[in-house]
């Protein structure tokens, strides 16, 4: 019996080891994944990796990612808008390159605090603001946060309404255990397999793409980060909320988006005073990623007055 014992304590010492992730070093990930135009800069207290770039005359559009993602997430757009536009994106505290916040604050107010003070060092006055999925919640929270420093607001596949499991007014009283587990182990193929959810078009989820996102999640201090958010995050009901924003809204959702459905685009369109949708057809929960010239059209169809379909 005692040998029994010390063969399954050795095993599971070894399965520990074997999927045992580290953090990688800060400096690495940055030499590698943020060249120029990547910069780094004291925004609320927190070390902000951003990108701003375009003409600083031009018209300032604030790029907000989802969960999980980082800035790189909007490369092909940035590429695109760039020469009229001027584009600003930022990993979020708590992702990618910026990692933890120092106050240890994932609420929705301190991301919408963050962003006020980016936007006031950057010197912008007002911006048109674009957030993806959990960055599309941030986004229509700022918006109404701060009416005057929005001047239109493009959700894609926004979060925000309750869902199973997700009630309003309260927080996670705890995680599933193998999320527990994020912070220490976190295998690549575990999440490739997780990724394939938000990508509809075949050949856009790469080995490159999945390898970026993989080294993001082992910045340093990010995935207790993650962990913390989503146990400091409390929905509120949107509606009332939603009522209030006066900016003209595009609602811009992939067909194929099995993260958040295109369904969901009612219950925004309901509630927005000034919304229109565009659906586009065979693409997921990454338009940006999986189709960035045509989703890029309909953003600057609808920046420069009108829509693309």
């Amino acid at each position: 019996m005692k040998i029994a014992l010390a063969l399954l304590l050795v095993a599971s010492l070894g399965a520990g080891w074997y999927l045992y992730t580290p953090d990688q070093p800060r400096g690495a990930l940055e030499r590698r994944w943020a060249p120029t135009p990547s910069q780094f800069i004291q925004v609320a207290g927190v070390r902000l990796h951003i990108r701003d770039t375009g003409p600083r005359d031009g018209p300032a559009v604030l790029l907000i990612h989802g969960f999980g993602s980082s800035l790189h997430t909007w490369e092909a757009w940035a590429f695109l808008l760039e020469s009229r536009f001027r584009v600003v994106a930022l990993d979020l505290p708590g992702f990618g390159l910026t990692g933890p916040d120092p106050t240890d604050d994932y609420s929705d107010e301190r991301s919408v605090a963050v962003l006020v003070a980016l936007l006031d060092r950057l010197g912008i006055g007002q911006a048109a603001v674009v957030g993806s999925s959990m960055g599309g919640r941030i986004a229509w929270r700022f918006a109404a946060a701060e009416p005057a420093r929005v001047s239109k607001l493009v959700l894609m596949a926004p979060d925000g309404f309750a869902s199973f499991g997700r009630e309003y007014g309260r927080t996670p009283e705890r995680l599933p255990w193998l999320m527990r587990l994020l912070p220490y182990t976190a295998p690549k193929p575990l999440l490739e397999r997780t990724m394939r959810n938000a990508y509809a078009v075949p050949g856009t989820l790469t080995d490159a793409v999945v390898e970026r996102y993989y080294a993001m999640l082992l910045a340093p201090g990010v995935r207790r980060a993650i962990l913390d958010r989503v146990l400091q995050t409390r929905l509120l009901q949107p509606e009332p909320i939603l009522a209030t924003i006066r900016a003209p809204v595009l609602l811009l959702w992939g067909e194929r988006d099995s993260a958040v459905p295109v369904s969901n685009a009612a219950d925004y369109e309901r509630a927005l005073p000034d919304a229109r949708t565009i659906i586009l057809p065979g693409i997921g929960h990454v338009p940006m990623e999986e189709a960035p010239e045509a989703s890029a059209q309909a953003l600057r169809a609808f920046l420069d007055g009108g829509t693309s379909g």
